[in-house]
């Protein structure tokens, strides 16, 4: 197993969101990924390398061209209206949304970053570009290694900040840059006649959704909790299943809140057994580990001890596998939970 860690993860590092009401701590931090690496110090479960610098051209496969320049130099701009701006973060405070345009980019500052985003708990900082960048060629680095010669069973991309939330033209619970999705389409580029995009994280990802909603060569599967009570709320039901050529390619396997490992592995068998009659080429796993039991913001009950039965019905695929971090936000518990799922993909 190669693993990729971002090296600028850290340069992202907002103060505050908007939650419940309320400007609080963020609970996306640095300290999510540093666990995670402290625990593979303590358990090492593959090769860590480094990526190498990735073009603008790979982002282009999943991103819009004017939201990449928004979001390269949204920090300057940001600033540029007031040199005070440099010691607090950029919130979205306006949307456009049914019946208003969004052909059209706005000149005020505000106006933009609100056609970018979809919600104010997402802080833009001095070093989100670079942090998003850099996670993002740690996906594309890990897809490539899966289609060298002589390739691992799984490469690991730990990006932070997340990505599945993002879409091709907005940000969003704390995601920039769609990892999964780049990973996936890099693994289409690079020949693979399918590929299977597996999100087991706590939250629906709709970023990946959105991408890959028209297109039957990308499967999307993924179990989260109920929209209907869980961010981000408007994607995720069970009847979304594509459209055009990508009907019958996307699956939701929504549960309700406080659904346990019971549940949640019935759900994964549903999962697995759709992306096994889909025969892809290779899979892609958007790894989020909030549906742990001690997680602030998610409302699953797994175990950590659950993690590693979670990795070996992955590994049980036998598909050329990419991991992508996605959420947790239970920190000290992260490196553990994260770890406890290579282990069991390993071992299997």
């Amino acid at each position: 197993m190669l693993i990729y860690a971002n090296p600028l993860h850290a340069r992202h590092e907002g103060r505050h969101e908007m939650f419940r009401g309320q400007l609080v701590p963020c609970h996306e931090t640095p300290a999510r990924l540093e666990h995670v690496l402290a625990e593979l110090a303590r358990r090492p479960v593959g090769e860590l390398r480094e990526a190498p610098p990735i073009p603008r051209t790979a982002l282009e496969r999943i991103h819009a061209p004017r939201y990449l320049d928004f979001l390269a130099s949204a920090w300057d701009q940001w600033v540029a209206l007031d040199p005070a701006h440099a010691a607090q973060d950029a919130l979205p405070s306006v949307w456009p949304v049914r019946g208003f345009r969004d052909d059209v980019e706005p000149t005020n500052f505000a106006a933009r970053m609100g056609l970018y985003s979809f919600d104010a708990g997402t802080p833009l900082t001095a070093g989100t570009w670079a942090a998003a960048e850099a996670g993002a060629a740690c996906a594309l680095a890990a897809a490539s290694a899966l289609r060298q010669p002589g390739a691992p069973r799984a490469a690991v991309a730990l990006t932070r900040p997340p990505g599945h939330h993002a879409g091709a033209d907005f940000f969003g619970g704390y995601c920039f840059l769609n990892n999964a999705a780049l990973a996936a389409q890099a693994l289409r580029d690079a020949g693979a006649r399918r590929v299977a995009v597996l999100d087991v994280d706590y939250h629906h990802g709709n970023g990946t959704q959105s991408l890959f909603y028209e297109r039957p060569d990308v499967l999307t599967v993924s179990i989260h909790g109920d929209p209907r009570t869980e961010y981000p709320f408007y994607l995720g039901h069970a009847d979304e299943r594509g459209e055009g050529e990508g009907f019958g390619y996307n699956l939701n396997l929504p549960l309700p809140a406080g659904s346990d490992f019971a549940a949640w592995h019935g759900a994964l068998g549903q999962a697995l057994q759709r992306i096994a009659d889909f025969a892809p080429d290779a899979l892609v796993v958007a790894l989020g580990v909030d549906t742990y039991e001690g997680d602030p913001i998610s409302r699953f009950t797994l175990a950590s001890a659950d993690y590693p039965h979670v990795g070996r019905h992955i590994a049980a695929l036998k598909l050329p596998t990419v991991f992508t971090l996605e959420g947790g936000y239970a920190v000290a518990a992260m490196g553990i939970n994260v770890v406890n799922v290579l282990e069991g993909f390993e071992a299997a």
